[in-house]
């Protein structure tokens, strides 16, 4: 079982669109309303099993400052207003899609921030710190951007989305950590993080080719008598993601040395879709579905872009190992 949930997670390129493509059929084919009742279970189990990995340790540590504070002005000071704007504008007569792109563009980092920035050979020390400040920031200031932001165009409960945030970020933190405490205890450092802990983050993955499965299934009637819609949302996010992507690799290119810049990159550029699919499902009612549309195709533009960038990592910041010096032969 291990083995197949491993190959599923490391290729969600095809895992994600073979889910989306089951839910609308399963949402045309059957009435998917029973579906809302495996919310809160997929929910549960998309985040918690991510959060018993999370070296919250490392938020502490020195030595990356500069990166840091780099990457979370661009993930709070940025990124959040040019969701909202591409929102406002792709978006204007549909504010709960234009929602779907701002929650897109607003929680910052996830597990594959950490991953990826270990495949492009960057440092992996800050990607960690990133992504648990990145997560924290994000969940404490998401319903005070929505509210600001979308206040104007859609009802907001600034309550009801911070109490979801609570249940599905900080309940499932806690028992995450205090899972990592005991499994540590149990079986010691070296081997959880050896053998324990890798299992945790493929389990997370059911969880969120659940939530794709439901997002897709509840709105299934509505793409096949419109299936422009699918085009429509595609723009705005490969707009969002190209310009991501090209103001984190200038900053980083231009500010930091090169392990820095590449945790930078993806400490700003991969945000945390299975948490803000869970917001926009969970927080926002049946027009939720709206918002969570948006996320769930999102998904597939952040894999796809994410993995051809660590094609092209070499090309931008340089090789990670320099060639030996060559010397010339004396005699």
């Amino acid at each position: 079982m291990w083995t197949i949930l491993q190959k599923i997670t490391k290729n969600l390129i095809l895992a994600i669109p073979v889910m989306m493509v089951a839910g609308f059929i399963y949402g045309l084919s059957f009435d998917p309303t029973w579906l809302k009742s495996m919310i809160i279970p997929f929910t549960f189990l998309m985040v918690y099993p991510m959060m018993v990995t999370l070296k919250v340790k490392k938020v502490f540590e020195g030595g990356d400052g500069k990166a840091q504070l780099l990457t979370q002005m661009i993930n709070f000071g940025i990124v959040p207003f040019v969701a909202f704007g591409f929102g406002m504008y792709f978006f204007s007569d549909r504010p709960y899609m234009a929602l779907g792109l701002l929650l897109a563009g607003l929680v910052p980092t996830s597990g594959m921030t950490i991953s990826w920035t270990g495949f492009a050979k960057g440092n992996m020390s800050a990607a960690v710190k990133m992504t648990v400040v990145g997560l924290v920031a994000g969940s404490l200031l998401t319903p005070v951007f929505v509210k600001l932001l979308m206040g104007a165009s859609i009802e907001i409960n600034l309550m009801a989305v911070f109490k979801q945030i609570v249940f599905i970020v900080f309940l499932p933190m806690g028992l995450g950590f205090l899972t990592q405490k005991f499994m540590i205890k149990r079986y010691g450092q070296a081997d959880f993080q050896k053998y324990v802990g890798p299992k945790f983050p493929t389990i997370s993955t059911l969880g969120v080719l659940g939530i794709v499965f439901v997002a897709l299934a509840l709105k299934a009637k509505t793409i096949a008598s419109a299936p422009e819609v699918l085009l429509s949302i595609l723009v705005p996010l490969l707009l969002l993601y190209l310009f991501n992507f090209t103001l984190s690799t200038l900053v980083g290119k231009t500010l930091l040395p090169r392990g820095d810049a590449i945790a930078l990159v993806y400490g700003s550029v991969m945000r945390n879709l299975s948490i803000a699919l869970a917001i926009a499902i969970n927080a926002f009612g049946a027009q939720g579905s709206d918002a969570a549309l948006v996320i769930a195709v999102a998904y597939i533009i952040q894999v796809q872009s994410a993995a051809w960038y660590v094609r092209f990592t070499d090309k931008i910041f340089g090789n990670s190992q320099p060639k030996p010096a060559r010397f010339a032969c004396q005699g």
